[in-house]
């Protein structure tokens, strides 16, 4: 029987505090064993007396949605504790993930298209189905999915894999994919999950082997500074012990060692906020964990020195707290922002990618750097036709110094001065969406040098989660150069490692309706007017760079601005 989310729209509306338990199951999906799922009895949780504030209706929360009252929504979901079975979630979750849709619109019955073009029908087997090489066989979580839901998503996954190839290694889509099909439909599913693969304003899912190391080793990264009694507990009981090998399995601590219903209500809040939720969740546990090793034998250093990791999975299907004071725990963190986290990704990035050249053999780098790192001869005509500033010699010069992967995209002029005028406003229109960019300035003097510029000039607009704009914005990918009279790149200083840098060494990039700016901290790397005429440079923290040219202050003769075609 089809499973319609309209069904169960009336109740998700009324629904005002827990339910009775004769409707304990009211909430799931048709494909789900509800037998199997049992609600915990050690919360100690206080007696309902009728006075406790109701829950919010899908109503509220879709208003606020269609508003982007997106902080409003965020705080709603991290509150409020609809129950396990709370109807709620068969509009809840498919209205989240839509937010992150990036093909808006998906056409009604786009999915069994494609599962008629992949399996030839759109009946469901009742063989096994084998599965995309991206999915890890040992975590194949399937929850409370009956056989069909199983199949279902087995489906969905192979339907994904099918539309989205560039997915080469994800061992958490198909956990998510089972948890998604507790609460809707299979075609809902996999539109949400589509939501979340294509999502370009947040992680949710890692698709690669490179995206999913660099993900454990954030997270270790920030659980040295935030659990730092937890890691040096570890270190002392288990000195052989690496810790890389506890946290490469950091992600099944949560969707493999949670009970379902603090899975559920961590969903709740995922779907809208992304992987930093399961972040902050897994620091939490961490604490826990500590805190039980010293007070209960049964995680005694005897027990647990072996097998950390193990023991830690063990240690979540015991959790001694309840899913709301989980979420309390892990929201109370301060220090956390999703800025501090996207530095520390993008740092431990391109430190993998680095090492990773290094590791490929001499041979191989000589034949980056002579041939496979060199434009195309397409690029090179598309430039030369185009740049009033770059003669062959510098473009080989500059093509070298950019990341690996943006060398295979043709580039294309976005702005110049001599053709689109010198205004601020103007070069925002035609350059604010694209990512990333290549600022090029030609000063009276003839002095060439520029700016490799890792975000869009749009997040000038990006408002924090307390609504205020940030003055500085970017990643560490972002550099400057100097192409005449002097030939230097000066990259982000954090790249040499952490060595203490403060928060004047990551102003990548600021701007408004006056000026725009890249790199600070004790000067201005490079500062323009709004008129885009006069402009100055100085020595700055952010690039340990000298003055880009001569004297500081420099008249503007050409700016030239660059996307890459494809990206």
């Amino acid at each position: 029987m089809p499973y319609h989310r309209a069904d169960t729209s009336a109740q998700a509306d009324k629904l005002s505090g827990i339910v009775e338990e004769s409707d304990l199951y009211e909430g799931f999906a048709p494909h789900v064993e509800t037998s199997e799922i049992k609600t915990l009895d050690f919360y100690n949780l206080p007696k309902q007396t009728g006075k406790e504030p109701a829950l919010r209706s899908f109503t509220e929360i879709q208003q606020l949605l269609q508003q982007s009252k997106k902080r409003d929504v965020k705080n709603i979901l991290r509150e409020n504790s609809w129950p396990i079975n709370s109807p709620i979630r068969s509009q809840l979750w498919p209205a989240l993930c839509a937010q992150h849709l990036t093909k808006q619109n998906i056409l009604d019955g786009f999915y069994w298209e494609m599962v008629h073009q992949v399996f030839g029908t759109t009946e469901l087997s009742e063989k096994p189905i084998m599965l995309p090489a991206f999915v890890d066989a040992t975590h194949c979580l399937p929850y409370h999915l009956t056989s069909t839901g199983r199949a279902v998503a087995d489906r969905i996954v192979n339907v994904l894999g099918y539309d989205c190839p560039d997915i080469t290694y994800s061992p958490v889509l198909y956990p998510i994919a089972a948890l998604l099909l507790h609460f809707m439909s299979e075609e809902e599913a996999y539109v949400c999950l589509a939501g979340l693969v294509g999502s370009k304003e947040k992680t949710f899912i890692n698709q690669t082997k490179l995206q999913n190391e660099v993900t454990w080793k954030t997270v270790m990264q920030i659980a040295k500074k935030h659990t730092k009694s937890a890691i040096a507990y570890f270190q002392r009981i288990c000195p052989g012990q690496k810790l890389e090998r506890v946290f490469m399995d950091w992600c099944w601590w949560i969707l493999a060692g949670l009970p379902f219903q603090h899975l559920v209500r961590i969903m709740d809040c995922y779907f809208h906020e992304g992987i930093k939720v399961l972040y902050r969740v897994a620091l939490v546990i961490l604490n826990l964990f500590h805190k039980e090793c010293q007070s209960n034998n049964e995680w005694s250093p005897d027990n647990i020195k072996n097998d950390i990791g193990n023991a830690l999975i063990k240690f979540c299907k015991k959790i001694p707290v309840s899913p709301a004071k989980l979420l309390h725990a892990a929201f109370s963190i301060r220090g956390l922002s999703t800025q501090y986290i996207s530095r520390i990704f993008i740092k431990t990035e391109m430190l993998l990618k680095s090492r990773s050249v290094l590791n490929s053999g001499s041979k191989q780098l000589i034949k980056s750097r002579s041939s496979d790192n060199l434009p195309t001869s397409q690029s090179q005509v598309n430039i030369q036709m185009m740049s009033h500033t770059l003669t062959i010699r510098e473009l080989f010069t500059l093509w070298s110094w950019l990341p690996v992967r943006i060398t295979m995209y043709q580039p294309v002029l976005l702005y110049t001065t001599e053709e689109h005028g010198c205004s601020l406003t103007t070069f925002y229109v035609r350059v604010e969406q694209h990512e990333p960019t290549l600022l090029m300035i030609k000063t009276c003097n003839n002095e060439v040098f520029g700016a490799y510029c890792s975000s869009r000039w749009f997040e000038r607009n990006v408002k924090d989660d307390k609504g205020q704009r940030q003055a500085y914005f970017g990643t560490g990918e972002t550099f400057l150069f100097s192409l005449y009279p002097e030939r230097a790149k000066y990259p982000w200083v954090g790249i040499e490692g952490d060595r203490g840098l403060g928060h004047s060494s990551e102003l990548f990039m600021a701007a408004d309706s006056k000026m725009i700016t890249i790199g600070g901290g004790e000067g201005q790397a490079i500062w323009m007017d709004e008129n885009i005429r006069f402009g100055k440079t100085d020595g700055c923290k952010t690039f340990n760079n000298p003055p880009l040219c001569p004297s500081g202050d420099f008249e503007i003769r050409v700016l030239e601005v660059y996307g890459f075609v494809g990206i």
